[in-house]
């Protein structure tokens, strides 16, 4: 099962970021690169509404905590999205309301007190620990036969890539395709997805990969 996610993920790979050989992230980075320190919830269900068969409407939530420990302010423009191992990709916020990230906060506000919804924060991060933002990422319930899935957050590094397209051209040149710095957290689902609050995710690993 594993064995063949990871398949998946890669076709996926390949097949979004148009490329063969994907570059890996700088083991050292250069002078001008950052990446924010990063520490991540695992994902919790949260049922909010019914849809038209009266069966409960289900999300899913990360919190991640996030610090700017480079010696300047960074621009902030985060991008997630869930992918399954049946090929289903999820952006993080489509479907979701308001609503939820406020029960959401509610169910949280003990720990963290100044929760922030995912797309809706301030675009420079200030420097140092009294900036740290815990941020809530929320998705639309995936694919109930889904085996696996992988989460990416896209925004948290400045550090890109530029590769060449292996069919697509412009101006008899290959096409250029451009990669950012991504951190990816993989997942096994677990339970049965028919019974109320019968599936949980299990942690498998996490990485930077260039996407």
């Amino acid at each position: 099962m594993r064995s063949s996610f990871y398949g998946v993920i890669a076709i996926l790979l390949m097949v979004t970021c148009i490329s063969f050989a994907v570059p890996e992230p700088s083991v050292v980075p250069g002078p001008s690169q950052w990446t924010l320190e990063t520490k991540f919830t695992n994902p919790e269900q949260i049922v909010f509404g019914y849809n038209q068969d009266n069966k409960p409407i289900r999300y899913w939530y990360v919190i991640i905590t996030l610090t700017n420990n480079t010696d300047k302010d960074v621009d902030f423009y985060p991008r997630s999205e869930l992918v399954t191992d049946t090929f289903q990709i999820i952006p993080a916020g489509k479907g979701v309301g308001t609503k939820v990230f406020e029960q959401i906060k509610q169910r949280h506000k003990s720990q963290y007190p100044f929760l922030e919804l995912f797309g809706k924060t301030d675009n420079k991060f200030l420097q140092g620990q009294d900036n740290t933002k815990d941020i809530a990422i929320i998705w639309s319930d995936f694919d109930n036969k889904a085996n696996a899935i992988s989460i990416f957050i896209t925004g948290l590094s400045n550090e890109t890539a530029v590769v060449e397209h292996p069919i697509e051209k412009e101006n008899d040149e290959p096409k250029r395709v451009y990669l950012r710095k991504t951190l990816e957290i993989q997942y096994e689902v677990k339970g049965t997805p028919e019974l109320a609050n019968g599936v949980a995710l299990e942690y498998k690993n996490k990485s930077w990969v260039m996407r």
